[in-house]
């Protein structure tokens, strides 16, 4: 069996080890393939392994002896996975793979805004002290997140891993879910209506996936709804913002500030209007980026052969 591994530096560019694929059949493994490349280095191969590399239509017409395609990623966007169903051919994904570590990351972004420890590490490292006899000195408020709402758009997984620290801060979480679970409510935390949360949410986190109905959620009628100096946080999808809408409302200070882990299109454009807005705290990308996330997508997806292998639909999305 012949396996090709289009893309595989972004899940591991040297720490974990791939070997276990190689049991299974005799392996190819690109860094990076680019657009128009796929047909021609998946060609006679019988699997495929992808994370951002796009397979149209035509590259699976181009590939008749394909059989079984494996995104190491959750989004599987990338795959024309019609087109697969029409020929036969399967596509999984990774369903689950950095639940607690893109929590975390919503909590990192948002305490960075709270505390502003990277801009006065900054500082003190470039000599700066306090006044005479005094070593103390800030540009920015600290803000204390006990007794204070978190809103929680999407209460799957990622949201409760959220909404578990924010309480643990001492923090109320109202959650606004289209699935909801009992077993999450209690005293600090229970599900509303969108608008509800709009208006009573210190700060906002966005953890829901990327749909119609949820693409440019945030906009600026949504944001009209909120509490001035609202804090928003988003590492789930770019497109759930209308960034000029948010641009606008950190400028009239609205929107207090904003800790985004996604933009509409990344990288990030240097047009982007979030660029020039003030109080914007980006990371590239890298909430699901941690050694034990990236672990688990490399096994996950080595898993997803094994049970494909053994006639098993396992995670099968198409």
């Amino acid at each position: 069996m012949k396996i090709v591994i289009l893309d595989h530096p972004r899940e591991n560019p040297g720490e974990i080890d791939w070997s276990g694929f190689e049991k299974y059949g005799e392996v190819t493994r690109y860094e990076r393939t680019m657009p128009g490349q796929a047909a021609a280095r998946i060609g006679d191969a019988d699997v495929v392994f992808l994370n951002k590399t796009e397979v149209t239509a035509e590259d699976l017409r181009q590939c008749p002896n394909l059989k079984f395609i494996s995104v190491i990623a959750t989004g599987y966007n990338t795959v024309d996975v019609k087109a697969a169903r029409s020929l036969g051919i399967p596509v999984a994904n990774v369903p689950s793979y950095g639940t607690e570590a893109i929590g975390q990351h919503a909590i990192a972004l948002l305490l960075e805004i709270t505390d502003h420890v990277g801009y006065h590490d900054g500082e003190v490292r470039k000599g700066r002290r306090g006044g005479e006899g005094d070593w103390c000195f800030w540009d920015y408020p600290s803000i204390e997140l006990e007794g204070k709402t978190m809103g929680i758009i999407g209460l799957g997984r990622i949201g409760q891993i959220t909404s578990r620290v924010a309480q643990a801060f001492g923090m109320k979480v109202l959650a606004y879910d289209q699935y909801q679970n009992p077993a999450l409510v209690n005293e600090n935390c229970h599900y509303t209506d969108l608008d509800s949360l709009l208006a009573g949410s210190d700060v906002i986190a966005l953890h829901c996936p990327l749909f119609p109905e949820t693409e440019n959620i945030i906009n600026k009628d949504t944001i009209a709804k909120m509490k001035d100096g609202v804090i928003l946080i988003n590492n789930s999808r770019g497109a759930l913002v209308v960034e000029e809408d948010l641009a606008d409302a950190l400028r009239s200070g609205k929107v207090y500030a904003a800790g985004l882990d996604a933009v509409r299109n990344e990288p990030i454009a240097a047009d982007n209007p979030l660029l020039s807005a003030p109080n914007v705290y980006f990371t590239p990308h890298i909430s699901w980026a941690a050694l034990e996330c990236r672990q688990r997508l490399v096994d996950y997806s080595l898993d997803n052969l094994r049970a494909w292998l053994a006639g098993d639909e396992k995670n099968i999305v198409n």
